[in-house]
């Protein structure tokens, strides 16, 4: 939860990903496959099949199967255009929704960011209840990152109680993304660390850029254990829930994210070349699904995994030295996503938080980060 590619796998849907010069989907070649998939089940093929011999072909079938809807209600979208952050619906019935921090050079979850968030997710939810919705995707107004962070001196600054409140009201906010009835995707084009990377995971899918803005590859991933801390929004859950348990484990274990040209298999759905294409690629990933149903509000998990194979990287980093008092606490939020639910565990992690944060070790790190961030 903390900070300053790749498809997804297991997912219940049949998807036809043939290989296009601008969109590369998960590295792939074409293929139907069935997946269970953050509890919405998928029978729409999104990308024809002959796309990959043709890609103007496969540019204008997606424009011609992008989603279909009754145009905007006024009224509805007069409420979308006055929430907290800036909102629009396209007349396909798609939200996007920008994270921004006004006051800040980059975008930070921070409480003043969670707020803006519900406000609007409560205008969204009342436009899904209308029946316009088809689509919401989720992306940053900054051209830096997606989401820096949490704001760890906001964090550090709560008491025990106060800091537990906290987090199961940030789980609470998310939690109105993951319980939308369409399908959600996160664009991403910049830094997507702890909180910013625990949000994105709360969508359906992500889609990003090969490199930033700049041309640079950017990281993804939960640095919380760096810290002496571990996720606190579910990371835990949602990372193994999407690539191998083993290589999502010690990527949380070690704090160490990976780059956006050089990402884990099943983390996002998509990869393009520039943040141009981000949202015609989410939108043809929506028009994909738009027969999907929703089981769980809560986004992809430990549930959709089979519990052996779960186990059997908990037992593996065991066995090959996980003692420290972070990595000991991240093994055990696994274990009681698998023994129990998705609220039990996130309660689990954060408590868990709570109680590391208050460590000797963990407080030396804390120190010299805030130290480091203000020379």
């Amino acid at each position: 939860m903390v900070g300053v590619t790749t498809g997804r796998t297991n997912t219940g849907l049949r998807i036809r990903r043939p290989p296009r010069a601008e969109c590369v989907l998960d590295g792939h070649p074409p293929a139907a496959r069935t997946r269970q998939d953050g509890g919405l089940r998928r029978q729409v093929v999104g990308i024809h099949p002959y796309s990959f011999i043709c890609p103007r072909f496969s540019q204008d079938w997606m424009a011609l199967n992008r989603p279909r809807s009754k145009r905007s209600d006024p009224a509805m979208t007069t409420a979308l255009e006055t929430t907290p952050l800036t909102c629009r619906r396209s007349e396909d019935g798609i939200v996007s929704v920008e994270l921004s921090s006004p006051d800040r050079p980059l975008v930070i979850l921070d409480r003043d960011l969670l707020s803006r968030l519900e406000a609007t997710m409560g205008a969204i939810h009342e436009t899904a209840a209308s029946g316009g919705l088809n689509g919401f995707l989720l992306r940053s107004a900054c051209s830096k990152v997606f989401v820096a962070g949490a704001d760890l001196r906001e964090i550090d600054a709560l008491d025990d109680e106060a800091l537990l409140d906290y987090l199961a009201e940030g789980s609470r906010v998310l939690g109105l993304i993951s319980s939308l009835p369409c399908p959600t995707v996160a664009l991403i084009d910049g830094a997507a660390l702890g909180g910013g990377l625990e949000i994105a995971l709360h969508c359906d899918a992500l889609i990003c850029t090969r490199t930033s803005p700049s041309g640079k590859p950017y990281p993804i991933g939960l640095p919380e254990c760096s810290l002496g801390l571990l996720p606190g929004w579910g990371g835990t859950q949602m990372l193994p829930a999407r690539i191998d348990p083993t290589t999502a484990l010690g990527m949380i274990i070690q704090g160490k994210p990976a780059m956006s040209n050089d990402l884990p298999a099943g983390l996002v759905e998509a990869t393009v070349e520039t943040p141009g294409e981000l949202e015609d690629a989410a939108s043809a990933w929506v028009s994909g699904h738009l027969d999907s149903t929703r089981d769980d509000a809560h986004p992809r998990c430990l549930e959709e995994k089979h519990p052996g194979v779960i186990q059997g990287a908990v037992d593996r980093l065991r066995s090959e030295g996980g003692s420290s008092q972070e990595s000991i606490a991240v093994l055990d939020a696994v274990e009681t996503g698998l023994q129990n639910d998705w609220a039990a565990a996130v309660a689990r992690e954060q408590q868990h938080l709570v109680n590391l944060r208050n460590s000797e070790s963990t407080r030396a790190r804390l120190e010299a980060f805030f130290q480091k961030q203000g020379s």
